[in-house]
């Protein structure tokens, strides 16, 4: 087998011993791996943490000749808790569906999907494609309703005392009934992250089953009337299978028998390590919601050893992903940016590197406003170390699995140019397709542009950003006619520095050509050399630059500042430059 030699890239260590687990547990079967998202609002970029993590490493294994299956469980026959905020074509009529399974809820109005879980999987779906990720896909509604988990059902409940004395360690308030032996009820999380959890994401903040005068019971029914989950299990014999239960909701009652019986679940702590079992995970990460003391995975962990006979998976704790000016990201709370946001800004690749390049527990930040910039340079510099054999081992691995998979490599963008400069240039043309070329075409005269397509799907990035995320007191508009009483009050010094800047423009007409112009004018102006260094000039030289570049600001879009004073000329164009300018 395979070893990782560098010690500080985690998807590899990670591969090695999801391998010599497989191989130890079940030598010569498929590596499974597993994520389980519940289509209960908006599928965020924190939710993209649950499968990007085990997707990386079950391509890492994928890679080095091992069968993979990677599950992604939709849990979409959780129940539907709260209407999320901010969903178009959803309002508080939606309320009337809370208990019902997500599968059984409306879609928001004007959707094209048959249901309320259908809806969100699709965009969840479509994103994962542009990233990559192959997967099974598993629906829990079809799994239970087909009668997939009957036996597990019924050894669950065979077992319940069993399950109550585990979950009984680590509940740490109890029912008043309880204590008079009627039962216990959902105990609440009590740290601050799962109750987070709680409200956003469905599954972690699921009760540990009900119960009333016949005792403990894993498993919940969806009522037969309402079809919500509000139920209670009055009983249940072991022989027959004969299961009664209570509707809260509407006061139905009724009696089925379990083993024939398809409208119910297994209550969440037990389900999740039922899954386990039945499918023989290997790896599956949980956020820390689910990592706590007594929370489903710590809970999990003896109830798959001592109920289904089985083995917890290797399971990494994932932190939170946020994003840049927002606070940590809940799906029911509204407007948060989902995997299909980000990619409208950013290219695929890109996003991957985000998950790939941090260890599961590290947290880190998605950018949506001008960070993005700095990050497309940072990513453009580890490209460029790359290219030229310079870069580490780590972040050449972390390169390598954000570009491709083992399927092969993703979309790139044939003539990628800064970020920046094309977010600066679809500012300054608003979309027009021929000034956009004529710009970006003499960024580099050695190496031109020759059609727009070369530049994109970055170039549509980058104006998708602009066009979305820049508000529009912070666009740039170049003025239509000099400021003629600005030019007029020039001094001898502003003047002076304005002639020297025209009298270049031709001879410098690229990026690389203005930006030694224009930082050089005020060089010239000190008795300095254009070519000089920093460590030749005074520190005077900085202030008059910045004093020389608001100048140019000024007249040419009425602002302090703006975007790369190159990139401006550039986008402004060279007859323009000499109108505004006074020439």
């Amino acid at each position: 087998m395979a070893q990782s030699t560098d010690t500080t890239d985690w998807v590899s260590r990670y591969a090695d011993e999801v391998i010599a687990e497989s191989e130890r547990r079940a030598p010569g079967k498929p590596v499974v791996v597993a994520s389980g998202l519940s289509p209960s609002g908006p599928i965020h970029l924190g939710n993209l943490r649950e499968v990007m993590t085990p997707h990386l490493v079950a391509d890492e294994v994928r890679r080095r000749g091992h069968q993979v299956r990677h599950l992604i469980s939709w849990d979409d026959y959780d129940r539907y808790r709260k209407v999320p905020a901010g969903v178009p074509g959803v309002d508080e009529s939606w309320a009337e569906h809370i208990g019902k399974p997500l599968t059984s809820v409306p879609a928001p109005a004007g959707s094209a999907h048959p249901n309320w879980a259908e809806h969100f999987k699709a965009a969840m779906a479509a994103s994962l494609a542009d990233l990559g990720v192959e997967y099974d896909g598993i629906s829990q509604t079809e799994q239970y309703t087909s009668g997939t988990y009957r036996e597990q059902i019924l050894h669950a409940m065979r077992h319940r005392a069993d399950i109550d004395a585990i979950l009984d360690q680590y509940r740490t308030k109890k029912d008043p009934a309880k204590a008079q032996g009627k039962g216990k009820q959902q105990q609440k999380p009590a740290d601050e992250a799962e109750l987070e959890a709680a409200e956003g994401s469905g599954a972690a903040g699921e009760d540990d089953g009900s119960g009333g005068a016949g005792g403990y019971f894993p498993y919940k029914p969806y009522c037969g009337q309402c079809g919500k989950d509000l139920t209670t299990v009055t009983s249940y014999d072991d022989d027959s299978t004969e299961l009664a239960y209570t509707c809260t909701a509407c006061g139905f009652e009724e009696t089925v028998r379990l083993s024939e019986f398809d409208r119910g679940k297994l209550v969440w702590k037990v389900d999740w390590p039922m899954r386990w079992a039945y499918e023989g995970v290997i790896f599956e990460p949980s956020g820390v919601d689910h990592s706590s003391p007594g929370s489903s995975f710590v809970v999990g962990g003896q109830i798959v050893r001592q109920i289904f006979d089985g083995v917890q998976p290797i399971g990494p704790m994932y932190a939170f992903v946020g994003i840049s000016g927002m606070a940590k990201m809940s799906s029911s709370r509204g407007g948060v940016p989902t995997p299909a946001d980000a990619l409208k800004i950013m290219e695929a690749p890109l996003l991957r590197w985000l998950y790939a390049r941090r260890r599961p527990n590290q947290s880190f930040k998605i950018a949506f406003d001008q960070e993005i910039q700095r990050l497309y340079d940072e990513w453009d510099k580890l490209a460029a170390k790359v290219a030229d054999g310079s870069v580490l081992p780590a972040d050449a691995a972390a390169y390598a699995r954000a570009v491709g998979t083992a399927a092969g490599p993703l979309p790139t963008t044939p003539h990628p140019l800064p970020y920046r400069t094309l977010a600066s240039v679809a500012d300054i043309t608003a979309g027009a397709e021929d000034q956009t070329l004529r710009i970006l075409s003499e960024l580099d005269p050695a190496d031109p542009l020759a059609t727009l397509d070369e530049a994109r799907p970055r170039l549509d990035r980058a104006e998708a950003w602009i066009n979305t995320h820049v508000p529009a007191d912070q666009r740039t508009v170049v003025r239509e006619v000099p400021d003629t009483e600005l030019l007029a009050s020039l001094d001898e010094e502003g003047r002076e520095s304005i002639r020297l800047l025209l009298q270049g423009l031709d001879s410098h007409w690229s990026l690389d050509g203005l930006t030694h112009l224009v930082y050089g004018v005020p060089k010239v102006r000190a008795g300095f050399s254009a070519d000089a260094g920093p460590k030749e000039l005074p520190p005077e030289i900085k202030t008059a630059q910045r004093t020389f570049f608001a100048l140019l600001y000024h007249l040419l879009v009425s602002r302090d500042t703006g975007p790369r004073l190159p990139t401006l000329l550039l986008a402004v164009g060279a007859e323009r430059v000499r109108k505004l300018l006074g020439s």
